[in-house]
């Protein structure tokens, strides 16, 4: 089997050699975001072919675009919480191929015109390769010269600048992340080392004491051996965020758990995981930079992070409930029962895949008492999103 991209394992191999082993959350960085030859950096090849049935992996905006129409929904309903704004700015960060953003548009022009009139959609993006994919499917809506902007980060919206919804579909399961192993000597941290041409994991202390602080807030009864993962970056990122918006929603979807779920003495081999070309496996010194590399998220730290930079927490449930205090069972009603359309849309509702798996957590600023029908049914109590130790 291939070590991986020979450019890109040269270049890691390279910074290892030169300054010892490297914490894991920076091979995954590297793997997947080196500037020129990361996994989606790269523009010598058609990266977004890496997205989809004949990919690495597919999205929910893949499956069917049920899930953008009734996102197109709640953003017309929160456009109304707002007072329908002079101008009303939805940020989506991680955008993909511009799938989602395209049934957003559509649903909003075809359906709500007031909102699509006033709305100005702007794409976090900052791999030249996905960006040319998204102006291929969003191509229909370019020729409105103040609807679709781009930009390469949060840093490039000024602070408090936003008025509306920030939305993300599974971005922060992608950013890269710690990961920690008890041992006889306590908590310590998997570090990537080169050694005799391949790329091997080794146990170290942890590399900061932010980390180190992170992980107090987690503990747990685990046991010798215990695996999981830390995203301090999520934590960095719904601090952007919040920083970033005046007045609105911020809108997560991703597969993820609560912090007492996921960091559970049960969950004993962590959530980390590699997909190539539909087949999973936990090695991520196999095809580096071809594969793509995921860890579940702690949504609970995301709240707490929003919370600490004057976000409220609106609600939180997972995908089928979402959908369907939105109406979904309406749009199945109108798909022929045994057409290729129904039986992909239910993919997104399945109790045991993707209509549990992957949570919404929806956080407010400067908006008294929303209601928001994406979030009719909760199947958590609020305190499920505090840490253990909060508890």
């Amino acid at each position: 089997m291939s070590a991986g991209h020979p450019e890109l394992v040269a270049a890691i191999a390279s910074e290892v050699i030169a300054s010892g082993p490297i914490p894991f959350a920076r091979f995954m960085e590297l793997a997947l975001y080196h500037p020129q030859l990361g996994y989606y950096m790269r523009s010598s090849e058609p990266v977004a072919e890496r997205i989809g049935w004949t990919g690495d992996f597919y999205t929910s905006s893949d499956v069917h675009p049920i899930l953008g129409h009734a996102l197109a929904k709640q953003a017309e309903q929160m456009d109304r919480l707002l007072g329908q704004p002079t101008s009303f700015t939805l940020v989506e960060m991680g955008p993909g191929k511009g799938l989602l953003a395209g049934h957003i548009l559509s649903t909003c022009q075809r359906d709500y015109p007031s909102l699509f009139h006033r709305l100005h959609y702007t794409l976090i993006e900052r791999s030249p390769a996905m960006r040319e994919a998204q102006r291929i499917h969003l191509a229909p809506w370019l020729q409105r010269p103040d609807l679709i902007t781009w930009v390469d980060d949060l840093a490039s919206i000024p602070p408090h600048g936003l008025t509306g919804l920030c939305l993300s579909n599974e971005l922060v399961d992608s950013f890269p992340v710690h990961r920690i192993q008890l041992t006889a000597h306590g908590l310590e941290e998997l570090w990537v080392d080169y050694r005799d041409g391949r790329f091997v994991e080794c146990l170290k202390p942890l590399s900061s004491d932010r980390l180190a602080a992170h992980l107090c807030h987690i503990g747990s009864d685990w046991t010798e051996g215990y695996r999981t993962e830390v995203n301090l970056q999520a934590v960095d990122w719904m601090t952007q965020v919040a920083q970033r918006l005046a007045r609105g929603f911020v809108l997560t979807i991703d597969y993820g758990h609560t912090a007492q779920d996921l960091y559970s003495i049960d969950r004993k081999r962590g959530t980390f995981l590699c997909y190539r070309r539909h087949a999973v496996h936990e090695n991520p010194f196999l095809h580096v930079g071809e594969q793509d590399m995921t860890a579940h998220v702690d949504f609970s730290s995301l709240a707490t992070a929003g919370e600490e930079q004057g976000l409220q927490t609106t609600g939180f449930t997972n995908q089928m409930s979402f959908l369907m205090g939105l109406g979904i069972e309406q749009i199945l009603a109108g798909l022929s029962q045994d057409s290729p359309e129904l039986t992909a849309a239910i993919q997104l509702l399945k109790p045991n895949g993707m209509g549990t798996t992957f949570k919404v957590l929806v956080q407010h600023k400067a908006v008294p008492n929303p209601k928001l029908d994406g979030l009719q049914y909760q199947p958590f109590f609020r305190s499920a999103l505090t840490t253990q130790s909060a508890a």
